[in-house]
């Protein structure tokens, strides 16, 4: 079974979408589509009757629906559902789940926070994940990569899809969350004097069939639509 992503024309680069209960990561500069990605993601899965978790660190959730409501693919409407859950972990509302995630007193227990996430995860049945993002992440980890990596694993034992935004803009230099990763999605953007050329592709997917062209992408009124015949060069 795969899970689709409700971005148009990406599911033909990846044999029908993603790989149930994976973690992947969603790499690129900003601007070039990440949480616009996400966001469809997350409504595909509301329109499916899914629980879905959106986890941030510099947002809120006023502020994500408001960036989203453009499009025509009906986050604003979906996220008013029940199975729809938003936590900032930044947040008053988080402090709760940053305080019993910290044996020290402060959110830098990475096992802690791993721990409390993915129980959060497996026992409210959430099929679909966001976390927005890894550089965010790392504010809370004291020991940056050794904690970054354990984050990881334990991100990869959970029930759900995940998507994890990371704000690495190149493509050939690899981290830890690239390698731990079941599927990395790279975002190319590049000014040129025509206008801004924009392209999406698949760097690595564990059993499925790729060829890693880079893959015409356009922001439309529905959202991200991607041609999986046009290849661009950059």
């Amino acid at each position: 079974m795969r899970i689709p992503s409700g971005v148009s024309g990406f599911d033909h680069l990846v044999q029908g979408g993603f790989l149930p209960e994976r973690l992947y990561v969603l790499s690129g500069p900003p601007g070039s589509g990440k949480t616009t990605f996400t966001a469809q993601f997350i409504s595909e899965g509301l329109r499916n009757g899914e629980n879905c978790l959106y986890v941030t660190m510099h947002e809120s959730r006023e502020e994500l629906v408001e960036d989203m409501a453009s499009y025509e693919f009906g986050f604003e409407t979906l996220t008013t559902s029940e199975q729809f859950r938003f936590v900032n972990l930044t947040s008053k509302r988080a402090g709760r789940l940053l305080s019993q995630s910290s044996g020290s007193g402060g959110p830098s227990s990475v096992g802690a926070l791993s721990e409390k996430l993915v129980a959060f995860v497996n026992a409210r049945g959430i099929e679909r994940l966001v976390i927005d993002s890894t550089m965010l992440l790392e504010l809370f980890f004291t020991e940056g990569d050794t904690e970054m990596t354990r984050f990881l694993t334990a991100l990869k034992g959970c029930d759900a899809t995940t998507l994890l935004i990371s704000e690495m803009t190149d493509p050939s230099a690899y981290s830890d969350e690239h390698f731990l990763a079941h599927g990395v999605v790279f975002f190319h953007n590049y000014l040129e004097a025509t206008g801004m050329t924009r392209g999406i592709q698949v760097v690595k997917m564990r059993g499925t069939d790729i060829d890693s062209d880079i893959r015409s992408l356009r922001f439309t009124d529905e959202g991200l639509v991607i041609d999986p015949t046009k290849r661009v060069d950059f």
